[in-house]
């Protein structure tokens, strides 16, 4: 008897959802069989209710907070994928630059908002912030990609196509060639690992120098709502912001999952199906 595939196998769905189900059932029932009130735990339902009521306030946050993201990933993927190749056509480049990118990640961003939000307009330091974050995972494993190709396969292309004896504008079109036809394929499954951490990520320094911006007092989106909902203990629509702070990281998570799979399932190992 042939199993069910695991890539169509309902169970993936219905698992998770009726332990997601369950949960929420269970906070319902102790929220309101031991009475808490809501401004020490607000039960699902007035989280619920508390959303559609303001609904027009946060949905206004989740738009700026997407648009940061959004930018901040979109500035990452150009600025992490230009500096990869740069890196990966010069050795003096990369020993130059690379470093620096490093300092740049290891450097906690919630050590770096205060100061971003000092020295430039707050949008910008937002867009700093989730740019900062997501810029590394698209850089390296970007650079992973493109130094992963099989030696002998450059080998062999050099062979064929960009004889060493060539002057140094021949070679550079040779690297350039190479880059397009060799690496740049073999970079493409890196790449997309990389975005997918650099979605989250944007959505994390977002978040962060938002939540920075409102302990200052300014801020529209939604990590600012948490902080005025905790301010004024409206801890229901604290959590509603919340919910829709994990709906918009979940969901960014599987556009991304979704384009990796669109883009490699013809021809790469990762996202091809297996046989039972």
């Amino acid at each position: 008897m042939a199993l069910v595939r695991p890539q169509g196998n309902p169970l993936r769905i219905i698992l998770p959802l009726a332990v997601f189900t369950a949960a929420i059932a269970a906070w319902e029932a102790t929220v309101r069989l031991k009475g808490i009130p809501p401004y020490i735990l607000p039960a699902p339902s007035l989280i619920a209710t508390t959303m559609v009521a303001d609904w027009p306030l946060l949905w206004g946050s989740l738009l700026t907070t997407l648009e940061t993201t959004l930018a901040g990933l979109a500035l990452a993927v150009i600025g992490g994928v230009g500096l990869a190749v740069l890196l990966s056509l010069s050795r003096i480049v990369e020993y130059s630059l690379y470093p620096f990118a490093v300092v740049l990640q290891v450097t906690p961003v919630i050590a770096i908002a205060p100061l971003l939000l000092i020295y430039m307009p707050q949008d910008v330091a937002v867009l700093a912030c989730a740019w900062l974050v997501a810029f590394f995972p698209v850089l390296s494993n970007t650079m992973l990609g493109l130094q992963s190709v099989d030696r002998n396969l450059m080998e062999l292309f050099q062979l064929y196509g960009a004889p060493a004896s060539q002057g140094p504008l021949a070679r550079l079109r040779a690297r350039l060639k190479a880059l397009w036809y060799l690496r740049r394929p073999a970079a493409l499954p890196a790449f997309l690992a990389g975005l997918r951490i650099a979605g989250g990520l944007s959505l994390i320094g977002a978040v962060v120098a938002e939540m920075a911006a409102g302990s200052a007092g300014a801020g529209s989106g939604l990590a600012y709502r948490i902080i005025e909902s905790q301010y004024r203990l409206n801890i229901p629509r604290l959590f509603a912001a919340l919910v829709l702070l994990a709906a918009t990281g979940i969901g960014l998570f599987l556009a991304l999952a979704a384009l990796n799979h669109a883009l490699l399932r013809r021809w790469h190992e990762s996202a091809v199906p297996r046989d039972p």
